[in-house]
């Protein structure tokens, strides 16, 4: 069974950037559930449509046909040496499931302290033209409120890019992953990467793992 690489770490840690170099470095295919959804509907696959009774009626997708997705998917040509599940699973059950269907040989984990996702995260704007993301302290526009790359002068935040939502999210984050950290400890399969430096440093740290 090929090796498949597990990435996790809170909202705003940096996975989507991180997930990229990844994949780059490993050819391995990035794979998220949202996304892995989102194709068996519009593939109108068995799974696709059961996932969708409950998408509609507002409920969670129950982890068994999660877990058929993501068996369908690795039976695909991409996924022969293993793939890169990003943000999955996320409880121990889902990763109980996982280990018996794909070969897990890292978990990586990019860790930020809470107090700098909020910084983070709620300094986010984009442009409402093109889409271009900036932030109040890291990355503001050259000139103010003016789209470095188009010239847009209109800027949009994220109604959920506030202190109290995120720090929700948080919460539920941390109450989820630090079991599934423990459970993946004891299989010494788990590493935490400091994510609270420059992208280069954590894609270093990384790909040091790898």
């Amino acid at each position: 069974m090929a090796s498949s690489i597990v990435l996790f770490g809170p909202p705003g840690a940096g996975k989507g950037t991180q997930a990229g170099n990844i994949v780059a470095i490993t050819g391995k295919p990035q794979v998220s559930t949202g996304d892995m959804l989102r194709a068996a509907l519009a593939a109108g696959t068995a799974l696709g449509h059961e996932a969708k009774g409950y998408m509609e009626s507002g409920q969670l997708v129950p982890d068994e046909v999660i877990i058929g997705l993501i068996e369908e998917r690795l039976t695909q040509s991409d996924a022969s040496d293993g793939v890169l599940f990003d943000g999955f699973p996320r409880t121990i059950a889902q990763a109980e499931a996982l280990s018996e269907i794909a070969d897990v040989s890292v978990v990586i984990a990019i860790e930020v302290p809470d107090s700098r996702i909020v910084a983070r995260i709620c300094g986010r704007y984009t442009c409402a033209n093109c889409d271009a993301v900036y932030h109040d302290t890291f990355n503001p526009t050259q000139t103010s409120g003016i789209c470095d790359h188009c010239g847009h002068s209109e800027m949009k935040r994220r109604a959920d890019d506030n202190e109290e939502t995120v720090r929700t999210r948080l919460a539920a984050y941390h109450a989820q992953t630090a079991p599934l950290a423990d459970w993946y400890r004891h299989r010494d399969l788990f590493v935490a990467v400091d994510g609270d430096q420059d992208i280069d440093k954590v894609s270093q740290l990384i790909s040091a793992v790898l």
